[in-house]
């Protein structure tokens, strides 16, 4: 399809992100909070597309993401295992910082800090991976795609998604906060967030 609408969501809140610790590919699952953003984010969901008739279901094989997708998928009246996993939109990874908090890296490693903030884009944390390198999956798996699609994936994710569809540029895609209690509308140009 060539322009697909997607309706981004990014992951409910976990004990991980309330403690600004880098994440990654760890399978860190949704707290209280988190489970209400899902839960809200599907009832918005549902009066945005109603029924959600022909649109695909995708998530990040991360157990924090398909419990997103099924808080979601009630909230729209489906049943809530009734989505594809697909391994591309799994979050980048932080390599040998997964489990460190940023106050953590601040005190223990404050060149680090300073070079990863800089150079957010691209930097490419020991072991792990960088933005720039989350492009090439991201934009395979967007052209892959065939209808419009309900997406439950993670923060980074989202950043370099929006990096390919709005032309953004790195730096400013990199350090977008991505919300956890929104939906981003998204597609090829154009995005807006509910």
């Amino acid at each position: 399809m060539a322009n697909p609408t997607i309706y981004y969501i990014r992951h409910g809140q976990t004990d991980w992100n309330a403690e600004l610790r880098f994440q990654g590919q760890r399978d860190i699952p949704l707290n209280s909070k988190g489970r209400e953003q899902a839960n809200e984010n599907g009832h918005k969901l549902h009066n945005i597309i109603g029924k959600a008739e022909g649109l695909d279901f995708i998530t990040s094989p991360l157990e924090r993401t398909q419990e997103t997708m099924q808080l979601v998928r009630s909230g729209l009246g489906l049943p809530p295992n009734e989505y594809r996993i697909d391994d591309r939109l799994i979050e980048i990874s932080y390599g040998d910082l997964e489990g460190t908090t940023l106050a953590d890296l601040k005190a223990n490693n404050n060149s680090l800090h300073r070079y990863r903030k800089a150079n957010a884009w691209s930097f490419k944390p020991e072991n792990g991976e960088s933005h720039e390198m989350v492009l090439d999956r991201i934009s395979q798996w967007h052209q892959s795609l065939e209808c419009d699609c309900v997406v439950a994936a993670h923060g980074a994710v989202g950043r370099v998604l929006r990096y390919y569809l709005l032309d953004l540029e790195g730096q400013e895609a990199a350090r977008f906060p991505f919300p956890q209690d929104q939906i981003c509308i998204i597609r090829k140009g154009e995005e807006y967030f509910v």
